[in-house]
């Protein structure tokens, strides 16, 4: 039989997370609501970003090369995230770690150059 007693602690952490999230989610919506401070009406309502009317549908279709420039961006900024460990514990991994390292990057050079090649980067 296994004992289960053990996820109890987790479990009570997930329903105080669960609870406390949905009281601040849902409080001040309805505190607002009874106090009579919530009065929705155009000026609030307008555009606040940019200070100008949305010119296209906000459910359109992006051009892919965004989602490549995004897609590169996150590999680039994985790289960084395992570039600081890396030169935190290079004293401990020595040569084997600074070659691996180096493979690694020298993998990444090789996507970007092809990347570009292609014109991932490029942007009309």
């Amino acid at each position: 039989m296994i004992d289960l007693s053990q996820y109890l602690p987790i479990l009570l952490f997930l329903g105080v997370a669960l609870g406390l999230s949905t009281l601040f989610v849902f409080l001040p919506m309805g505190v607002s609501r009874l106090t009579g401070t919530h009065q929705p009406h155009a000026e609030k309502n307008s555009e606040y970003e940019c200070g100008f009317p949305a010119f296209e549908e906000p459910r359109d279709r992006f051009d892919v090369r965004f989602y490549l420039v995004a897609i590169l961006f996150i590999i680039f900024d994985l790289e960084a995230a395992f570039l600081f460990p890396w030169a935190v514990s290079l004293d401990i991994t020595g040569w084997p770690g600074w070659i691996t390292m180096m493979t690694f990057l020298a993998e990444l050079v090789v996507g970007l150059a092809y990347a570009w090649k292609m014109g991932a980067l490029d942007w009309e």
